[in-house]
């Protein structure tokens, strides 16, 4: 649910991709599939199972934002990597969001305007989990939640969503 206000915002902001609309017509844009990218369940799905033939890391934003640490951690083990502590410390800085949405290359700042209008969205907007309730109604929640249901069915990829 989140992913899909992060990406309303991200199209109204974005100028290669067309109006949005209003987020409850981007919400069946987003559920159809015909967004950039394709449909949002194959592409996680495929992925998800991609993992299994080839080495691919999986990491999840909820986990990332409740311990970066250990986040950061799982990612150096993958890439089979040791480092200080004071450079985890040093990425784990440079990579909250304070400092991302501070900096002009992470933020896409740099980005002309023609291409990316900032003054309709930033590109790092909030930098939290569950703001979808504060855009979702109660009908867009039990719509979304069901056509969730009946694209991931079957799969073992679970995502940690508030109700």
């Amino acid at each position: 649910k989140d992913v899909v206000v992060s990406y309303y915002y991200f199209y109204q902001m974005a100028k290669v991709h067309p109006n949005p609309g209003t987020l409850g017509e981007f919400l069946e844009t987003f559920m159809a599939g015909k967004v950039a990218y394709g449909s949002w369940y194959e592409h996680v799905r495929g992925w998800w199972e991609k993992k299994q033939e080839k080495q691919l890391l999986y990491l999840f934003y909820e986990d990332m934002k409740k311990d970066p640490q250990q986040e950061v951690q799982k990612i150096l083990r993958f890439l089979g990597k040791e480092v200080a502590e004071e450079t985890v410390a040093r990425i784990l800085h440079h990579t909250s969001f304070q400092e991302m949405r501070k900096n002009p290359a992470a933020n896409y700042e740099t980005v002309p305007t023609t291409l990316m209008d900032h003054s309709l969205s930033p590109f790092l907007r909030k930098g939290i989990s569950g703001d979808w309730k504060n855009h979702f109604t109660v009908a867009q929640n039990e719509c979304f939640d069901q056509h969730y249901q009946e694209h991931m069915a079957g799969s073992d990829l679970h995502f940690q969503m508030e109700a």
